[in-house]
């Protein structure tokens, strides 16, 4: 019965820490690479160094990007940070 009493503690840490920090991570990435998988030619996104782009072809591991008419670049679909919604 003390030894119960003693680990308690620890266990509702346990399960606060995992509520509170370890499952919405994990929601989160779940939702990232749906997001991902979902992606098409001609939407924007922003890229994590905060570029906004054109989809401008759908690869396996990698997009190919359109930055502007003249500039096509190819980067890893772990670089696309989220989709970019028009404030207008």
């Amino acid at each position: 019965m003390d030894m119960l009493g003693q680990l308690l503690p620890f266990v509702f840490l346990i399960a606060i820490m995992y509520f509170i920090i370890i499952r919405p991570q994990q929601k989160q990435a779940k939702q990232h690479k749906e997001m991902l998988e979902n992606l098409s030619k001609g939407e924007k996104v922003v890229t994590n160094g905060g570029l906004i782009v054109v989809i401008y072809k759908v690869e396996e591991n990698f997009f190919t990007a359109k930055i502007n008419d003249d500039v096509i670049v190819k980067i890893t679909k772990d670089a696309i940070a989220r989709k970019y919604e028009d404030e207008a």
